[in-house]
């Protein structure tokens, strides 16, 4: 932008230069030389006075001596020789003469002035006054190179002045473009300091307005969240005095572990929506995947959180495996030997596998296989889940949240989310066994530095989110 005004400003600065510049140059010249030739008018006028008084030649000589440039001065007498050099074509001498006017006209080399004067006895003497050419144009390239230097420091102090308007103006906006970015990545503190024209002023006040009240509706949504959570320990309450009283039954085992897991969620809900506001790994995938990937590729490696996939599909999956025996549904999994760590957390990974495991759960009959595979290829990790249910009729659609008939999306949207997050995606397809096949994508974290553990993560453990 700043390229463009200064070359807006050269180009308009330039053409105003020039068209005063020209026409004043050409004035110039005119002027020098209408001063040169009234001179030479001006000397022969004045000889003439003297020659009407004597045609002596010695004393015409002594008066022409005393004028300026007496060199370019003669006089031609009647029937006398030249007093001086003359340099007029004899034709224009003759035509002075007979004709008895004035002549002034360009000739080869300069300008002549022919000044007739009437003798007595009716002789015509004739005055001749010689301007070379180099009188003719004498200060000419002073006066032009003062204005040409008049005009480059114009024309320089415009493209300069509109340079430093147009550095103003383009920092105003990168300010606000860098803390728009920062906002688009998550960070909910970027704020811009208002400056430049009034109109990118305006902008940044209400860029800032915008970010502010962006922050306080996110605050009271977590709040919101954090609330209706805390609303759920009452029915909690009640299952584990419920489960008191079922004591000594085979069942009561399990589902005091399974309300002991839920109470645990909830806490975690609750922690997780009070704490200050920031976007994690996982919260990076809600901007989108472009800018997950973005972040990823800006932090990979240890520096984020990492985890064994192979190690969480399997602990998960063990759980769920203890519930697909109670409803007869035969459950195979297939993990990886090589290592299969991704640029999630453990809680991250658990989220997805949980989600989707519990899909199949919600939308199959009791007694659907399913199978579960972690596959290591050069680039990424796959965890593919796939069963023998109906299958997804519209899979474009069914990673959309609430875009399901009966399910509001949220379990394969947190899919897509840890995989966009590593740089990796989501494909829903029909697989061998007739259902739905999900094949999560994650990219591959970096190798940790020699001598350097992996972060440990809290081991996630509860009941399957919703889809």
């Amino acid at each position: 932008m700043r390229r463009s005004l200064a070359g807006v400003a050269l180009a308009v600065t330039s053409m105003v230069a020039l068209s005063f510049l020209i026409p004043l140059a050409a004035l110039v010249m005119s002027l020098v030389k209408e001063q040169s030739v009234t001179a030479a008018e001006q000397r022969a006028a004045a000889l003439a006075p003297v020659l009407a008084l004597t045609t002596d030649p010695s004393a015409l000589r002594e008066s022409a001596a005393s004028l300026d440039a007496a060199e370019y001065v003669v006089v031609h007498l009647p029937d006398e020789p030249a007093l001086g050099t003359s340099r007029a074509p004899a034709a224009l001498l003759e035509r002075a003469q007979r004709g008895r006017e004035s002549i002034s006209q360009r000739m080869p080399g300069g300008w002549i002035c022919l000044q007739p004067v009437v003798l007595p006895g009716e002789q015509v003497a004739v005055i001749e006054n010689f301007v070379p050419k180099e009188e003719l144009t004498r200060g000419v390239a002073a006066s032009w190179t003062v204005m040409l230097l008049l005009a480059v420091g114009l024309v320089g102090g415009s493209v300069l002045v509109a340079d430093r308007l147009g550095a103003k103006v383009v920092r105003s906006s990168k300010r606000l473009a860098h803390a728009s970015q920062a906002l688009g990545r998550g960070n909910l503190d970027a704020r811009v300091d208002p400056m430049g024209p009034r109109e990118l002023r305006e902008a940044g006040i209400a860029f800032n307005t915008m970010a502010h009240r962006m922050t306080e509706l996110l605050a009271v949504e977590r709040e919101l969240v954090a609330d209706l959570s805390h609303r759920l320990r009452t029915p909690l309450t009640a299952l584990h005095l419920a489960t008191e009283r079922m004591a000594g039954s085979p069942e009561s085992a399990r589902v005091e572990a399974a309300v002991c897991a839920l109470e645990t969620e909830l806490r975690a809900i609750i922690t997780a929506a009070r704490t200050p506001l920031a976007v994690g790994p996982m919260g990076q995938g809600m901007l989108g995947p472009e800018t997950g990937t973005a972040h990823h590729a800006a932090h990979p490696g240890p520096a984020g959180p990492r985890c064994e996939a192979a190690d969480v599909v399997r602990h998960r999956t063990a759980f769920w495996a203890v519930l697909a025996e109670q409803q007869n549904r035969p459950c195979s999994l297939d993990l990886t030997q090589e290592p299969a760590a991704v640029g999630l957390s453990e809680d991250d990974v658990a989220a997805v596998v949980d989600a989707l495991i519990g899909n199949v759960f919600r939308h199959t009959p009791p007694g659907t296989a399913f199978a579960v595979r972690v596959a290591r290829t050069a680039q990424a990790v796959e965890l593919v889940v796939e069963d023998a249910g109906p299958g997804i009729p519209e899979p474009d659609q069914a990673l959309s949240r609430g875009s399901s008939t009966g399910s509001s999306g949220l379990g394969l949207d947190i899919a897509r989310r840890a995989g966009s997050v590593t740089g990796g995606s989501v494909r829903i397809a029909r697989g061998p066994r007739g259902g739905a096949r999900i094949t999560v994508v994650f990219g591959l974290a970096a190798p940790l530095p020699s001598g350097r553990a992996p972060r440990a993560s809290r081991r996630r453990t509860g009941w399957p989110r919703a889809r």
